[in-house]
Parts: C-alpha cells; sequence; structure tokens
C-alpha cells in the first residue's frame, strides 16, 4: 500500500489520527513537513503561535530545545533573541547561539506561544521550519487533534496526487 492509498484510508475513515503513524512511516519528513504547515496556516485550526505552545507543552526538554533552536536558526540569533520581551536572549549565554534542552525547559508554554507569535510576524518561512521539525515527531502531532490532523493529510493527499 503507497502513501496516496494510506492517506486516503485515513481520510476516508475520518480517524485521521488513528492513521498517523502509518502516514509518517510512508511519507517524507517533508511531505509531512508541507502538510503540518498547512495545518498551522488554516484558519481551522488555533493560530501557529498557539499551535506551537501548545506542543512545546508536549514536548519533552531536547525537543523543546529543538524546535526554540529552529525558530532561532530561521529568524537569526539576534531577530530571535529580541523576540518576546528578549526572553531568548536572556537566555543565551555571550556567544552561545543554540537553546540547551535545561535551558528550554524553563519556558512556559504560554511564553513559547509568544515567541512563534512574533516569529510568524518577523519571518512567514518560520512555519514551514518549525512544521519540518514536528515532522520528525509524529507522537506529538497527535496531540494537535482530529481536525489539524485530518487538514495535514488533506493537504499531504493533493500534493501526492499533484506529483
Amino acid at each position: 500500500m503507497g502513501l496516496l492509498d494510506i492517506l486516503q484510508q485515513a481520510i476516508g475513515n475520518n480517524d485521521a489520527a488513528a492513521h498517523l503513524d502509518q502516514v509518517a512511516q510512508h511519507a517524507s519528513p517533508g511531505e509531512l513537513g508541507a502538510g503540518l504547515a498547512a495545518a498551522m496556516r488554516s484558519d481551522q485550526t488555533p493560530p501557529f503561535g498557539d499551535t506551537v505552545g501548545q506542543l512545546f507543552g508536549q514536548s519533552s526538554p531536547a525537543q523543546q530545545a529543538g524546535v526554540l533552536n529552529q525558530i532561532l536558526a530561521t529568524l537569526g540569533p539576534a531577530a530571535a533573541s529580541a523576540l518576546a520581551g528578549g526572553v531568548l536572549g536572556r537566555m543565551l549565554q555571550p556567544g552561545q547561539t543554540q537553546i540547551t534542552p535545561d535551558q528550554a525547559s524553563q519556558l512556559s508554554p504560554a511564553q513559547v506561544t509568544e515567541i512563534a507569535t512574533h516569529a510568524e510576524q518577523q519571518h512567514a518561512g518560520v512555519i514551514d521550519e518549525v512544521s519540518r521539525f514536528y515532522a520528525q515527531h509524529s507522537g506529538l502531532i497527535k496531540t494537535l487533534g482530529g481536525a489539524a490532523i485530518a487538514i495535514a493529510l488533506s493537504k499531504m493527499k493533493e500534493n501526492a496526487t499533484r506529483g
């Protein structure tokens, strides 16, 4: 069974979350990331910042650091450090360009929501980068809820049928 077949089955059963692991096994991180980005941009799901804050709250400290470092890499340390009242900048030691898991675990989901919201305002491409990061963690994607997962899988199916 190919990815398109799995996507059709997942969307057709109205239980996309139950098929997410199977989709993640057959899709490339790029395909899954594009679907997630579409869900994060959709007006049928919570705003990007809220979604990232929710995922952050469900993440391990290493995953938390990973997404924050993705935001830092996308915007550049200077721009990212100024986000949300400079909370990231205060965490970084002089010369440090990456957040550690220990540092990341000190942030609340609400702070990360604010960071992600400001990051999106600075660079819309941050949605694609963060989505690619989370595409590597299908267990976290399940926490988004059925609507977001259904939108992501529908976008993946749309992209697959174009190719």
